[in-house]
């Protein structure tokens, strides 16, 4: 990996602000702008280029800030593998974790590192933020599609009451560490398996539903390829199963969950099998997902799907397409 550190300053700062950038030019420069836009100044700010196709234009992105941004370059990893080489590399008591096509509102390090100040016994903390389109329009908040319900547990995290924004949490940068830091063979749901490592290490994460920013939604965004989620949380829970030691209680609620994930993804893999007349495997999904959920709509449909599989993908068909 080759990179500069361009910032000279001696004493370490408060935060240090991590951003890894992949194909991420057109939107770095709002991110940093917000950045530096903050009402609190002791960051510093580390940009992991992590092997991006447009280096030429996140480049250009980062130049109107100079020696103020710590640069990094790597080859292409995946998001973990970045952040983890911005972590390494900070000097702050916190890490704050910012994606490239995300923003913050001016007083964001001033409530997240105030809450942190206040409750040395947590190790995250994490705020609300609301979801906006390319072209500006605002949408609903992350806490409004996804409640943060209760406290933060591992079993409540694990269930998905509550859910971590991962642009719009602050943590200390030792209790990341004695975490293990991200498991760079995920480039999806990374956060979720920090998180529970974290939790299951005893450290508290708490949040507060503060509206502290915009988080863009657009097509290129990891979480639009749903399978590969459903797939990335099954390895995450089956990674989990085996290396953590849990109570009998919580190791079947773990089980169950990816049950639950495993049958999801079979509902969703039936629908591509569907579409591509492969009615043999779409069969086998269905019945699967339906030894889960047990659902008269999936027994009819595996009816449908035996008696009249060319009538029922074009019923689907026509519902994608209304």
């Amino acid at each position: 990996m080759n990179g500069s550190n361009q910032n000279a300053a001696s004493a370490s700062p408060v935060v240090s602000v991590i951003i890894p950038a992949y194909n991420a030019g057109s939107f770095l420069g709002a991110a940093l702008q917000s950045v530096f836009t903050q009402t609190f100044k002791d960051f510093e700010v580390i940009v992991i280029n992590d092997g991006s196709p447009d280096t030429e234009k996140l480049e250009d992105a980062i130049l109107p800030y100079g020696d103020r941004i710590i640069y990094l370059t790597q080859e292409n990893k995946g998001p973990s593998a970045a952040r983890n080489a911005g972590i390494r590399r900070a000097r702050g008591e916190f890490i704050a974790f910012l994606d490239s096509d995300d923003a913050w509102a001016p007083d964001y390090l001033a409530e997240q590192t105030k809450l942190l100040r206040e409750n040395p016994d947590v190790g995250a903390v994490y705020s609300d933020t609301r979801r906006c389109s390319e072209s500006g329009e605002e949408g609903r908040t992350f806490m409004e599609e996804c409640p943060s319900t209760g406290p933060v547990t591992f079993e409540s995290l694990l269930v998905e009451q509550v859910q971590i924004p991962m642009s719009f949490s602050v943590a200390r940068r030792q209790a990341v560490i004695d975490a293990g830091l991200f498991d760079d063979r995920f480039r999806r749901v990374e956060d979720y398996d920090l998180w529970l490592r974290l939790l299951h290490r005893g450290r508290r994460i708490i949040y507060h539903k503060k509206v502290l920013g915009r988080a863009l939604v657009h097509a290129g965004s990891l979480s639009d390829s749903k399978p590969e989620m459903r797939t990335a949380v099954i390895q995450v829970l089956k990674k989990l199963d085996g290396i953590l030691t849990l109570s009998p209680q919580t190791r079947e609620l773990l089980r169950r969950r990816m049950a639950f994930h495993e049958a999801h993804y079979d509902k969703l893999m039936a629908k591509q099998y569907l579409a591509q007349r492969d009615y043999d495997r779409a069969i086998m999904s269905v019945t699967r997902a339906n030894e889960f959920f047990k659902s008269p709509k999936l027994r009819l449909t595996l009816l449908g799907l035996r008696v009249a599989p060319g009538l029922l993908r074009e019923r689907m068909l026509k519902r994608q397409t209304s």
